[in-house]
Parts: structure tokens; sequence; C-alpha cells
């Protein structure tokens, strides 16, 4: 099986561990709280299964833009999609601060990850239209993808962080989520060397099924993940 992208092996950023899980918690207790947008949630429960390896945290506008532009990081990892944390307000944020992020789609905003704020940049109007347009294909303020990144602020919080919990997901959908982690093992287990991924916004349908059948046909894969 190939390597996961950009490491040897993936790097989820759930603290697995009960203890050090338990401190974190503690840890969070007292420290300068954000409820973070929707989007930078789910930003943080993909980094937390291991499906964002091999970032450590949230992008700083420079990665962000080169993302948006070029489809890389200045590091030159192939990436298509800036993952940010932008607010509205930074106030009472420094950088080298550690602060915690509560989840918005949650009742209570219960605590989903500590920070370790690296920067706090400024997002230009010129900067966040380059960003919006390259992402989205448009500056259309109806397109609902580019009105809801425009809605999140123009404040990017960048750095590494630690996840406690996988939000919503695994207590809504416990049937059907899995990390990348478990996958990957899964996979592993049933002895797949090869496989292709599906990916929809919809329930498949049967040309779904047929392009999924003619891909592993062609490629000669042990099975396929959607």
């Amino acid at each position: 099986m190939i390597k996961p992208h950009g490491s040897k092996q993936l790097m989820p950023l759930y603290v697995a561990d009960d203890s050090e899980r338990a401190a974190l918690t503690a840890e969070a207790e007292n420290l300068t709280a954000i409820t973070i947008s929707s989007a930078a949630a789910a930003n943080a429960v993909m980094l937390a299964a291991g499906y964002f390896t091999p970032l450590t945290g949230y992008m700083n506008l420079m990665d962000s833009l080169s993302v948006a532009q070029k489809l890389h990081t200045v590091d030159g990892l192939f990436w298509p999609v800036p993952i940010v944390n932008l607010v509205e307000d930074a106030s009472g944020i420094e950088a080298g601060q550690r602060i915690a992020l509560k989840d918005p789609n949650v009742e209570g905003h219960p605590v989903l990850a500590v920070m370790q704020v690296d920067a706090i940049e400024s997002v230009s109007d010129a900067q966040m239209d380059s960003m919006v347009e390259q992402i989205f294909g448009t500056l259309d303020a109806n397109h609902p993808g580019v009105a809801a990144f425009r809605s999140q602020g123009n404040i990017m919080l960048s750095g590494a962080i630690q996840v406690l919990n996988y939000s919503y997901f695994q207590a809504d959908f416990p049937d059907t989520y899995r990390t990348a982690v478990e996958i990957r093992a899964e996979m592993e287990l049933l002895g797949w060397e090869k496989a292709v991924a599906f990916q929809t916004r919809n329930p498949m349908h049967r040309a779904h099924e047929e392009l999924c059948h003619m891909a592993m046909e062609r490629l000669e894969a042990d099975g396929v993940v959607v």
C-alpha cells in the first residue's frame, strides 16, 4: 500500500492517550477560549482523524495564499485548499499563546482542541478576494461557499493543534464515521494493496457504481472506498 500523502505514516492530531487528553482538557479550562467557525471545526476534526496528514494545524497567511494560487504550500507540499482558522476578533490573543478552541456545532460549545498560536495575521481585502476567487472560481457574494468563507472573519490564526474529540461525528454517525487510521487499518487487514476511492456529495446511484467498477478493473484494484 502506498504511503500517506507527504509522510511515511498517518499523523492524526487527536490526543489518543487518556491521561494526556485529561491533562489537556484540564489545561484548556484555564486558557483563553474562542468559539471557532463551523469550517474551522470541521478542519480540526479532519486533522484529528489523520485525513490532513502531514499538516500539524492551521496554515498561516503565506501558505494559504500559496495553496490558493499555486496548489502548494511555501515548502512545496501539494495541497488543494487552504486549511485555515479565520476569526472576526482576536482580542486578548497573542502569538506564542496557547488557546482553547470551542466547538460551535455541539450544544454548550465544549472545547474541541487546544491551539499553539504561532501567528495572528490580518487578511486584506485583496488577499481575501484572491483566495476566494481561486478556491470557488467566483467572487459572487451569492455563492454559498463564498459567503460562508467570507463570514468567518479576516483575522487568521495559525499554528499547531491538539484535538480532544471528533465533535458530533462519532455520536451522530456511529455506524459510518471512521478515521483515516481506522480505514487504513481495515484495508491492511483485508490485504488490500491498491484501492479506488470515490467521493460523492449525494447518495450513490448505478452510474456511480459502474464508474467504480470500471476504475477497479482498469487499475486492477483490490477494493473501493466510498
